[in-house]
């Protein structure tokens, strides 16, 4: 009996190269998944055109003249439309309103650049730095309705360095990014887990 693959949809404003390191690990085999939209808020996003060499279907809706959850609701319909199971937040650079939380309850992941709950928001390596913290990271974790909140899936340290700058403190954690995003979505996407309050136990074997 083949596994079910979990139908993704990967939302990103920029580059894309978390996007890439989970189609990656797709194509690969190493996540029961496909990709079944790849979706941004910005046409001029370079993880757009990524997506379609790949042959992914793609879908852009700009937000400019449309409030919050007006908005919300458009992409949160094109996700159900294309039959999105996960969402995958790689570089979605909009806070997302409780019109697409309740939309995909526990059901969305995002990528953060600090071991939560230090450093939410913007720019969180810089806030690294500017406070002296001795260590940063990467966070995968549930979108909940509060920006950088909701329960932790897994987190990867990374030491701060005498003379790091923003750019390559940056630079070091994406690189483990790329390396917990598609073990997250896998462990999610084989449902090996069970959320209790604030904590994702994940099943061993």
């Amino acid at each position: 009996m083949s596994q079910h693959l979990k139908k993704v949809a990967i939302l990103l404003s920029g580059r894309g190269s978390n996007f890439v390191a989970l189609s990656d690990a797709i194509q690969e085999g190493k996540i029961p998944a496909r990709i079944v939209l790849v979706f941004s808020n910005r046409p001029d996003a370079q993880g757009l055109e990524k997506a379609r060499q790949r042959g992914y279907p793609t879908a852009c809706i700009p937000p400019e003249g449309r409030g919050r959850e007006p908005y919300d609701q458009l992409v949160a319909e094109a996700l159900q439309e294309a039959g999105a199971e996960v969402i995958c937040l790689a570089g979605y650079m909009r806070i997302l309103s409780p019109v697409l939380v309740r939309a995909f309850p526990e059901r969305i992941l995002n990528i953060h650049p600090s071991l939560l709950p230090a450093f939410t928001g913007l720019r969180a390596q810089r806030q690294a730095l500017e406070w002296g913290a001795r260590v940063s990271g990467c966070t995968v974790h549930f979108v909940d309705e509060e920006l950088d909140h909701g329960p932790i899936i897994l987190q990867h340290p990374v030491p701060i360095l005498e003379g790091d700058t923003e750019e390559s403190l940056s630079e070091r954690i994406l690189v483990h990014e790329h390396e917990i995003y598609p073990q997250a979505l896998r462990i999610v996407c084989q449902g090996k887990y069970r959320i209790q309050g604030r904590r994702v136990i994940v099943d061993q074997a």
